[in-house]
């Protein structure tokens, strides 16, 4: 309990700060390239927060976005520049595979796979992916994502008013099963593509 109440007077002062704003920027910006920061996680906390007034909604949708949108493009440069160096790793492939099945709208769905946005990123930028068709697609997938993480917050804040903290629990693992579900449904299609591989070469092999 006291834990909790500690945690939560944290949050309050964090939430308050004036530098929230920018920090939210930084951190969306930064986990277009470097996977392992919180971005998301901020974001639904701020949203939870939004929904006491103590912050923004509107403006923690839009720093997040133009955050997440600045990040992806240098991650798309980095590929861009060392393209040679990462076309054999696993992501690599995989992001290749799906960017030549459904174009530029891979971009859209890999923002909410945990390591599949910056994987994605990468490859169109080593692969040469036309600049122009990055930026529309990436506009779409980073403003979908900050509506998304700060809407579920916003959410989880209403729900649970009284207590933030559960509110910020009922965000997490809101995003954590929508996640989850992406991944199954990932799952599922290439294993039906991987089962389906094989009829194809009997049937060509038997013609």
């Amino acid at each position: 309990m006291l834990m909790s109440h500690a945690v939560l007077e944290f949050l309050q002062q964090v939430m308050s700060s004036p530098w929230l704003y920018l920090a939210l920027f930084g951190l969306a910006l930064l986990d277009g390239f470097f996977p392992i920061v919180p971005a998301e996680t901020s974001v639904i906390t701020a949203g939870v927060f939004a929904a006491t007034g103590q912050t923004n909604l509107a403006l923690v949708i839009v720093v997040a976005a133009l955050g997440a949108f600045a990040g992806d493009h240098i991650s798309y440069l980095l590929g861009y520049k060392a393209g040679g160096r990462i076309r054999r790793r696993k992501a690599f492939v995989w992001a290749r595979d799906t960017l030549a099945e459904r174009g530029g709208l891979v971009l859209v769905v890999a923002r909410y796979i945990p390591g599949g946005r910056t994987a994605t990123t990468l490859t169109m930028g080593a692969v040469r992916h036309p600049l122009r068709s990055f930026t529309f697609f990436d506009a779409i997938a980073a403003v979908s994502w900050g509506v998304y993480s700060g809407l579920i917050g916003f959410f989880g804040g209403m729900a649970f008013e009284r207590d933030p903290i559960k509110g910020l629990l009922f965000g997490l693992g809101i995003a954590l099963g929508v996640t989850a579900i992406v991944e199954v449904v990932r799952w599922v299609r290439k294993r039906r593509a991987t089962n389906a591989s094989p009829q194809r070469l009997s049937v060509d092999t038997s013609v």
